[in-house]
């Protein structure tokens, strides 16, 4: 049975395990002192490393894993310097993790080569590992790409099952639901999450994974086709008419929120 193991890192990142019995694989480990001290306490092999993209927080413990075992295949986007990378990735790839398919995405718009990794029926769910695409109650600045391509990057994730779990990199929810109740201030979704939310972290506990259903409930990066969150974007820029410039204008907004 696969489990999947939040193991917490610098101030504020995620790095997922995925376990099945004594064999793991992580996606995006910044650091490798956490893992190697996850991996020993539980007495599990690390068999792989999932990258989506080539931020340091997100690709820095490579180095130190691959020390300790210099045969891991290191998946990755092929369109990025990733360090280690022997199993590039481009998109549209379906790979074998732990003997469960793992479809590949691309998802431009973080940066020039940000990729997903889309593990389906996951306890009868599917399991999205989108590292700083989307986030709880917000998405990643749009430090290489286009908004265009975050937008469709956004949209492709939005036509997933809504019990899908959205397993992000980062623990900026209560951040984002700030700015999110900023631009719905009505909206009781949100209202009720920044509770739950704040909960949590009293106790210790981490927002993420989400759902989907949360986030099209919640997130203003998903929630462009709404009356109230279009007119808050219109308030800022009038000519953002279409869907895309209405993510645009929040982007840019949240940008200096």
């Amino acid at each position: 049975m696969l489990e999947i193991i939040a193991i917490p890192a610098f101030r504020d990142n995620y790095i997922w395990a995925l376990r099945a019995g004594h064999e793991a694989v992580v996606v995006d480990p910044g650091d490798a002192a956490p893992v190697l001290a996850w991996l020993a306490q539980e007495n599990v092999a690390l068999k792989g490393i999932l990258i989506t993209h080539h931020h340091q927080d997100h690709q820095g413990g490579v180095a130190g894993l691959l020390d300790r075992d210099p045969g891991l295949p290191v998946f990755g986007p092929a369109a990025e310097s990733i360090t280690g990378l022997n199993r590039p990735l481009a998109g549209g790839e379906t790979l074998q993790v732990l003997g469960l398919p793992v479809q590949v995405w691309a998802v431009p718009g973080h940066t020039r080569g940000h990729l997903a990794y889309l593990l389906e029926d996951y306890q009868f769910e599917d399991a999205l590992f989108c590292g700083d695409t989307l986030f709880g109650a917000g998405c990643g600045r749009l430090f290489e790409g286009t908004p265009e391509q975050m937008f469709q990057a956004m949209e492709k994730i939005a036509a997933l099952p809504d019990n899908t779990r959205i397993f992000c990199a980062h623990e900026y929810t209560l951040q984002n639901l700030a700015f999110a109740a900023l631009v719905e201030p009505e909206n009781p979704a949100i209202l009720a999450r920044i509770e739950a939310c704040e909960r949590l972290r009293q106790l210790g506990q981490a927002t993420v994974p989400s759902t989907l259903a949360e986030e099209k409930a919640t997130n203003p990066f998903l929630r462009h086709g709404v009356q109230a969150v279009a007119a808050r974007a219109r308030e800022r820029n009038p000519e953002a008419l279409l869907p895309v410039q209405v993510f645009a204008t929040l982007r840019a907004w949240r940008d200096e929120f």
